[in-house]
């Protein structure tokens, strides 16, 4: 008789996937950075605080070893020679490393696609395909006609003797209008944003860093502003995104509207959206004489007011506002609540974890729809 092989699994103790040593330090060098706001000179003093508690590196590659290699392959540079100040800075190579980082860590792996383009729910003669048949109608280009399937029907109507293709055989591959979506981020940088001992700024920068990355890469002819609100409100390039940082300002939420529509209504994109990421009350707003109203104690019904008159514009502007609120207290979130129905726009209530996720599926639904 055959012996009969047992099957089964085999367990084997883990072995660890391996990283060159400078691969696992730019991992840990690139979340540092951004924690310290792009100050290179204290990222690199808690990677080697880090390295003594953790033992990150041996005698056969130190964390000068990794500077060195840093310069080498050109994500630092050394300004003094040029400048005659300054000493070591970050290059925009890192800036963008820093932001594909985000992106992996929020977003997960993307591939980057060629016209990047999103599709709308709205099927005719557009130039993207969606895989689905249907009858040939007149207006439709004959390169929108599928050979293979229309020859088959004139087989099953007309026989296979004497092959006849008419015009009830033609079927055509089915495809989805192209739209093109504007979109402005708002980050509160009040400082509300670090207080209590909880970091809130470094996670909006995440986001906007991996939503820039998004863009850029995978809907390239999208358009993303981003701006920031304190007292006032200012836009800011991309490459200034690891070096945010909160002020000792009051929370001017009519002011990051009021920019955040002037730029969309400079943009030709029928599709518009505004996502706003906050964790306070609006508390401050700029008058017509140049002088600013602040009050932080409670919901001010002036400064209030105004947010909502801003909600209805946006809304006649066909604007929607998305808000990520982080932050729990019930009269903040009724806040937020009155502001959405003012727009008819979208509030999520949410803390830090999961927050770039939210954006990021919101981001993708109002690309696959046309906004009204």
């Amino acid at each position: 008789m055959e012996n009969k092989k047992r099957k089964g699994f085999r367990f084997s103790s883990y072995t660890a996937p391996d990283v060159p040593p400078f691969d696992k330090l730019f991992e840990i060098f690139t979340e540092l950075i951004t924690h310290t706001s792009g100050d290179l000179d204290e990222a690199l003093d808690w990677l080697r605080q880090l390295d003594q508690e953790y033992k990150l590196t041996d005698e056969n590659y130190t964390i000068d070893d990794f500077i060195e290699d840093l310069k080498k392959k050109g994500y630092i540079k050394d300004e003094t020679e040029q400048t005659g100040d300054g000493g070591l800075k970050i290059t925009a190579k890192t800036e963008r490393s820093i932001r594909q980082h985000a992106l992996k860590q929020i977003f997960g792996n993307l591939q980057k696609r060629g016209a990047g383009n999103h599709k709308t729910k709205h099927s005719g003669s557009g130039n993207e395909q969606t895989g689905e048949f249907r009858e040939y109608r007149f207006g439709d280009g004959f390169d929108r006609i599928s050979l293979t399937e229309s020859i088959k029907n004139a087989q099953i109507n007309n026989g296979i003797g004497d092959l006849t293709l008419t015009e009830n055989d033609l079927v055509v591959e089915d495809a989805q209008y192209k739209a093109q979506m504007s979109t402005v981020l708002m980050i509160d940088i009040s400082h509300s944003m670090i207080l209590y001992g909880e970091d809130r700024i470094t996670p909006a920068k995440k986001v906007a860093m991996a939503l820039s990355e998004l863009i850029t890469t995978r809907y390239p002819k999208d358009t993303l502003d981003i701006l920031v609100f304190g007292n006032d409100a200012w836009t800011i390039p991309i490459k200034d995104l690891p070096y945010l940082q909160v002020g000792p300002y009051h929370t001017n939420t009519v002011a990051g509207l009021q920019l955040a529509m002037d730029i969309l209504r400079r943009k030709r994109n029928t599709n518009k959206q505004i996502f706003m990421i906050t964790d306070g009350k609006p508390s401050c707003v700029k008058e017509n004489d140049g002088t600013y109203y602040m009050n932080s104690n409670g919901l001010d019904e002036y400064i209030v007011e105004k947010c909502y008159n801003m909600a209805s514009q946006a809304r006649k502007l066909h604007i929607p506002i998305t808000t990520f609120m982080i932050t729990s207290d019930p009269y903040l979130q009724r806040f937020v609540m009155n502001f959405t129905e003012a727009n008819q726009g979208k509030a999520f209530y949410t803390g830090l974890k999961g927050l770039g996720e939210m954006i990021f599926e919101d981001y993708e639904t109002n690309r696959k729809k046309r906004v009204k």
